[in-house]
C-alpha cells in the first residue's frame, strides 16, 4: 500500500473515531446498530460509554500500527 493511501485511511479512521467518541456517534450505535462496528453478538446490550471505550482502545492499536507502517512499508499490508 502506498504512503498516501496509508495516511488517508488513518485520517478517515481517526475522523470516524472522533465522531463516535466525542461527536455523539456512540449513542447512535447503541442497540442493534452496535453489531456493525463491534461485531459481537452481545454488543447490542452495551451502552454508549462502553462503545466509545471499545472504539477508542482500537484506535490506540491502529495508531501504533500506523506509526509502525510509516517506517516499515511491509507493515502496511493487511494480514487477513
Amino acid at each position: 500500500m502506498n504512503f498516501i493511501l496509508w495516511v488517508l485511511l488513518y485520517v478517515s479512521n481517526t475522523a470516524f473515531v472522533w465522531w463516535v467518541v466525542w461527536g455523539g456517534g456512540a449513542s447512535w450505535f447503541e442497540g442493534w446498530r452496535s453489531l456493525f462496528i463491534i461485531d459481537w453478538l452481545w454488543s447490542y446490550s452495551w451502552n454508549s460509554e462502553q462503545i466509545a471505550l471499545y472504539i477508542l482502545l482500537f484506535w490506540v492499536v491502529h495508531t501504533v500500527w500506523f506509526a509502525i507502517g510509516l517506517f516499515v512499508p511491509e507493515a502496511r499490508g493487511f494480514f487477513w
